[in-house]
Parts: structure tokens; C-alpha cells; sequence
């Protein structure tokens, strides 16, 4: 499995673009990070994709693993982030929150 490898010094727009011509390619998405920098700028990139897709009909989701990766002889922890597609019947608005209440 291929993975879209994410640094700290990674544009989130250049990710986000890749991930949206990846989902709209019809292919999976996988994303590789190591380090907190990388992680928030893989994060960073989902959320701009989808902005990118959502009025295109497309919704994405991620979820997150570790994996243990070799790098330069050094064993690291690194973190995975594998994206899901949704399709949406109609193209819908986004916010961050939702002004109902939900009871627990």
C-alpha cells in the first residue's frame, strides 16, 4: 500500500490537493506522518480536501493508526491516517458546530 508521506514542512494546500485528485480519481487515500508537526499538517490537509470536495457532491472522513516504520536504520513510531469517502446526495454547508444539543 502506497502512503502520501507528510512532513512538518509540507503544504497543507499542496496535501489537500492531492488527497481531493486521489478521492475524485477514485483511488485510496493513505497518509504517512512522523512527528506532531507532520500530524498537524496531514490534519490540516483533510480538513482542507474537504473542503475542496463536499460541494462536489464528495464527504471524506479519517481515522488514525500507529505503525512502526524504519527510518534511516532508526525504528519510529509514526502515525497513518487512513481517509474514507462518503458520498452526499446534495451538496451541503459545513460548520464547525452544531447549534443543537445533544443529549447524552
Amino acid at each position: 500500500m502506497d502512503y502520501l508521506k507528510v512532513s512538518s514542512k509540507s503544504s497543507p494546500a499542496s496535501v489537500a490537493g492531492a488527497i481531493a485528485g486521489l478521492v475524485k480519481d477514485g483511488m485510496p487515500v493513505n497518509i504517512q506522518c512522523v512527528g506532531a508537526g507532520a500530524v498537524n499538517q496531514a490534519i490540516k490537509a483533510v480538513a482542507i480536501a474537504r473542503g475542496f470536495l463536499i460541494p462536489t457532491g464528495i464527504d471524506i472522513s479519517c481515522a488514525p493508526t500507529f505503525s512502526d516504520v524504519e527510518i534511516g536504520g532508526e525504528s519510529r513510531t509514526a502515525i497513518r491516517i487512513a481517509v474514507y469517502v462518503h458520498r452526499i446526495t446534495a451538496p451541503t454547508a459545513v460548520s464547525g458546530a452544531s447549534s443543537e444539543a445533544v443529549d447524552a
